[in-house]
């Protein structure tokens, strides 16, 4: 019998002797590579070339290049900036966004990513993307509930992301760190040590991550670990207060508050303007009919735990401060014991950064539903996301479906006291990392990244002097709005 003719094909059978470097199995689209050689383990898996590759883009962008802070000649003003982006808001709550924004130079980023992703067109990029955020700021951290009601601390909201350069993220953030010190009233030094200290954690994580098997950096830093992992211990009577109140902060407790029992027997909300207010019956009837394709989007194992509710209402609810003025709904469902569960409809627009990320070099791709880019995007950088989350379309606007009051809570960047802010900033750097590290290759971030802090020292001089420039855009506005060039509704 022949080594070839196939007899006792099996797990003994005698291996087939191959001639030539041609792979027993070809590449497959989709997957990595094989590296040559056709070895695995650390020695073979390419880590080195990677982190090769990410170390050799610094002769392109220095590092220390990323201090800089070149604003762009067509640069609007901040009042023509904060117009802009009211466009195609409800005109009547576009006065509740500018009083918002108008409170604080934390504030006003928060309302103003457009303008930052305009303003980061004139900084140096790697040209090495990841799926971003597009919004994290300091306040965009927080807990929120998983499958099993435990609580998880990641970004929160994704209203903005897109696929661009891993920087504009780091940048912001480390931006809003300072602007949240100052709110806090921390000194100067305390408030660019929080920045330099968000840059220093994003950077050691993103090298431990690509240290780790892949499967093990997809959910590495596991809650319990941050606090240790990040060296924020004096985090740790804040982080367990926000959790007691997250805890709380459910659809049961805000339906309890809001809403009363219907002359059906069912439930139905209670009007609190401006904030929220019941709609028409023919608004609620279209927001409750486009949830029927929304349950084509979700999860499809969760659609039978759908089916168990009843949709009993409709209001518009006012959320956020960048969000306000968008299209956002509350939908009251109740179960077979009256219990309820309270989902948002919130619209979504195209994100914020779009107009600018070929700017940056990166194209942007058709989207075929705003609400499916927000809720792809979520899913692609968070470690685990809410069960329920989807898309649908009302009236021909998209839309993004979650739960609402899903245990959520956050830290008051702003409050914080002087000894937390690096604290905080570490905490958010290393969720940053993870995040983008779900879709950027770590072993390539961290070898750009590197060992020393000089990544770190840039990013905090850009994030001192963005956040000067954020508090004139912010003096620019309260001005407008004292000479009444800008409607405003401060306080609500």
């Amino acid at each position: 019998m022949s080594e070839t003719d196939g007899a006792g094909a099996g797990p003994a059978a005698v291996p087939v002797r191959r001639t030539g470097t041609r792979p027993r199995i070809p590449a497959v689209p989709g997957f990595a590579p094989r590296p040559a050689g056709g070895g695995a383990g650390p020695g073979a898996s390419g880590a080195g070339s990677l982190k090769a590759a990410g170390k050799a883009l610094r002769l392109r962008v220095p590092r220390a290049a990323h201090s800089r802070l070149d604003l762009p000649a067509d640069r609007p003003d901040a009042v023509r900036a904060v117009e802009e982006s009211n466009r195609g808001r409800v005109p009547g709550l576009t006065p509740i966004r500018v009083g918002r924004m108008a409170a604080t130079p934390f504030a006003f980023l928060r309302g103003s990513a457009g303008l930052m992703a305009h303003d980061l067109t004139g900084t140096p990029v790697t040209g090495v993307g990841a799926q971003l955020c597009g919004d994290a700021h300091a306040a965009n951290f927080g807990l929120y509930g998983d499958a099993r009601g435990n609580l998880v601390i990641d970004l929160n909201d994704f209203d903005e992301t897109a696929f661009g350069p891993w920087e504009w993220d780091l940048k912001r953030l480390a931006a809003s760190l300072v602007l949240a010190g100052r709110e806090a009233g921390a000194d100067e030094e305390t408030c660019r040590r929080g920045a330099y200290d968000t840059v220093g954690a994003y950077r050691r994580t993103m090298r431990l991550l690509a240290r780790l098997p892949a499967l093990d950096a997809w959910n590495a830093i596991a809650d319990e670990e941050l606090v240790s992992h990040t060296d924020a211990r004096d985090l740790l009577g804040t982080l367990e207060r926000v959790s007691a109140k997250a805890r709380n902060n459910t659809s049961a407790r805000f339906a309890a508050k809001s809403t009363e029992e219907s002359e059906d027997g069912g439930r139905r909300f209670v009007d609190a303007p401006p904030v929220l207010r019941r709609v028409p019956d023919e608004e609620a009837a279209a927001v409750a009919a486009g949830l029927e394709g929304y349950l084509a989007t979700v999860s499809q194992d969760r659609v039978p735990l759908l089916a168990r509710y009843a949709i009993h209402d409709v209001a518009f609810r006012v959320v956020g401060t960048g969000s306000v003025g968008t299209r956002s709904y509350v939908v009251l469902l109740l179960d077979h014991r009256g219990e309820p569960l309270v989902l948002q409809v919130k619209e979504a627009r195209p994100s914020a950064l779009s107009p600018y990320l070929p700017q940056a070099g990166f194209d942007v791709p058709d989207v075929p539903h705003e609400g499916r880019r927000v809720v792809l995007g979520q899913k692609r950088m968070q470690v685990v996301s809410d069960i329920l989350l989807g898309w649908a379309e009302v009236d021909g606007r998209p839309y993004q479906v979650r739960q609402f009051r899903n245990r959520k809570g956050s830290v008051d960047p702003g409050a914080l006291a002087a000894d937390q802010v690096d604290d905080y900033g570490r905490m958010t750097g290393a969720l940053l990392a993870r995040a983008h590290a779900h879709s950027a290759d770590p072993r390539l971030l961290a070898g750009y990244c590197g060992k020393n802090c000089e990544l770190d020292e840039a990013i905090a001089g850009f994030a001192v002097a963005y956040a000067d420039r954020t508090e004139a855009d912010h003096n620019e506005l309260v001005r407008a709005v004292r000479a009444g060039r800008i409607g405003a509704e401060p306080g609500v």
